[in-house]
């Protein structure tokens, strides 16, 4: 993931002072405290539950790939996958067939964009 944030703590920063909303305006949006939010920002602490990443995706008014690459950010942060997957993947069989798959096969980068490609075209 390729992104002009450092981390998590980063992307949440800017994009709070870009909207020019203070820790305590924030903090009131997810019904949590000022410090816990600087906490968040500065690596202190994790980043927030799912519930609270789409309060935070609604206040900041992202783009669909904003809101995806803050997903990817929380994630890996947790050293997880991002939260917005896990349900789809354990609710999906052919999905996790699919990444077994894509892994054993030695998918790269290419393999997947063009994956992503087809997906969007025969969606789209």
């Amino acid at each position: 993931m390729s992104s002009e944030y450092k981390n998590f703590g980063d992307f949440l920063n800017q994009k709070r002072l870009e909207k020019k909303i203070s820790y305590r305006e924030l903090a009131k949006v997810l019904d949590v405290s000022a410090p816990y939010i600087s906490d968040i920002e500065k690596g202190r602490r994790n980043a927030p539950s799912m519930e609270k990443l789409e309060k935070l995706a609604t206040c900041f008014s992202l783009t669909e790939d904003e809101k995806a690459l803050m997903f990817d950010l929380a994630g890996k942060q947790k050293d997880s996958i991002a939260p917005d997957l896990p349900n789809y993947i354990k609710n999906n069989d052919y999905v996790a067939s699919a990444l077994r798959t894509a892994r054993d096969l030695g998918a790269d980068e290419n393999d997947w964009q063009t994956f992503i490609d087809d997906l969007k075209r025969r969606k789209g």
